[in-house]
């Protein structure tokens, strides 16, 4: 389903991530070094340098984060009787749980942890794991084999789970989980993934006509302290870099039709 857009966004990552658009930079100033053609290689060079600058000491990364997190409050009150808990995979390191032959997950793992708690909470209630791989080239490593192992590690039953491992990005966790739980207009399912994430993800999610409740987990910002200088080059780079990535996700739902809205809200 829908692969070329699978194989399409992938490929654009590849070349227009911040951290890879830096390093065409600097590729691109040697070259104009090497043809001896300075004035080109010295403009790109001081656009560079001051890219460097600019991410170095200001939360670039978060101030594009902040309005994702913001969007979905994450102080929701849930009802008494829940009928379902959705999951979404991204917070499991599935090649190193291989290697390691354990559960290793990511700086994204409040998902999984956060799914175990309302697992407990609400144990009558269907709990589902969606998500296989995001990876080009290592298709046989699964996130649903690392959440088996956790889920079971910390306590859960995990035949009364269900796992849906055929899923590639977020619009196919949405139309194969629906497939595989059919659920009635009615009920009430809780979905888990990162408050950066929540917006698109819930998106989706309304788009196929699956009105669930948001529950987003793992944020990245600190509202309190946007405006610091910090010298941190490594964290604000990673940090623009996902948070870019988020925005681009959210516009190519968009232009393609996978959310009606470009900036998905909660629904009243």
């Amino acid at each position: 389903m829908n692969t070329s857009f699978y194989w399409i966004s992938k490929i654009f990552w590849m070349f227009f991530s911040p951290d890879i658009l830096l390093l065409l930079l600097l590729t691109a100033s040697l070259i104009y070094l090497w043809m001896k053609r300075y004035k080109s290689a010295s403009k790109l060079l001081s656009i560079l340098v001051f890219s460097m600058i600019i991410i170095s000491i200001l939360p670039v990364g978060e101030w594009l984060f902040y309005p994702l997190e913001k969007r979905f409050t994450s102080k929701k009150e849930l009802p008494e009787s829940i009928d379902g808990i959705i999951v979404l995979s991204g917070a499991e390191d599935s090649f190193k749980s291989f290697l390691w032959q354990q559960a290793e997950l990511n700086c994204r793992s409040e998902r999984m942890f956060s799914f175990i708690h309302l697992a407990n909470k609400y144990p009558t209630a269907k709990h589902v794991f969606t998500g296989g791989t995001g990876s080009m080239v290592l298709q046989e490593y699964k996130g649903t084999h690392v959440a088996k192992r956790l889920f079971k590690d910390q306590g859960l039953d995990i035949s009364k789970i269900i796992f849906e491992s055929q899923s590639k990005n977020t619009f196919e966790n949405a139309i194969f989980t629906k497939h595989r739980v059919n659920p009635k207009p009615n009920e009430k399912w809780i979905l888990i993934t990162s408050a950066s994430h929540m917006p698109r993800s819930f998106g989706v999610f309304s788009k196929i006509g699956w009105n669930v409740i948001p529950y987003p987990v793992d944020h990245k910002t600190h509202p309190r302290n946007l405006l610091r200088i910090q010298l941190n080059f490594s964290g604000n780079l990673d940090l623009l870099k996902w948070a870019a990535k988020e925005w681009v996700g959210l516009t190519a739902y968009y232009l393609t039709g996978k959310t009606t809205h470009f900036f998905p809200k909660p629904s009243n």
